[in-house]
């Protein structure tokens, strides 16, 4: 034990750049996870909302302005946040969230999957995989 503590003295940087190494890796993984979850892809979120799934923008309101999905309707993140109380009654029906990558909606998603909504989606890769796509956007400017 006291020889890997003398390695790891005597290579104080190397030691640290592989602990920052390894902070980088879990941080990504992470996002990865968050980003994965119950997550569509723009195609799919296509067929959700032609059969009447919500579309929820989680994106601030000068971003929605700016360009969202043609029937999306803007609830910033703190509004899901605070207990999404104007989403009541879609508790039981799809919701696809999204955001500018789909990280924030993926945290938004299992927020509102702690709430009890049940068929909560992710826009996997949010409005910029929309928007690689082709598929088209609204702006309100």
């Amino acid at each position: 034990m006291n020889a890997l503590l003398e390695h790891l003295y005597a290579h104080a940087y190397l030691s640290a750049a592989v602990v920052v190494a390894l902070v980088v890796l879990l941080v990504v993984e992470f996002r990865m996870a968050a980003q994965s979850f119950a997550a569509v892809s723009p195609q799919e979120a296509v067929l959700l909302a032609n059969r009447g799934a919500l579309l929820v923008d989680v994106r601030n309101a000068d971003a929605y302005a700016g360009g969202h999905l043609g029937s999306a309707r803007n609830f910033p993140g703190a509004a899901i946040a605070d207990g999404a109380k104007q989403l009541e009654k879609w508790k039981d029906k799809p919701i696809v969230v999204y955001c500018d990558t789909g990280l924030a909606s993926g945290t938004a998603a299992r927020h509102l999957q702690r709430l009890g909504f049940s068929q909560v989606k992710n826009l996997r890769g949010g409005l910029a995989a929309w928007r690689a796509d082709n598929l088209p956007v609204v702006k309100l400017k």
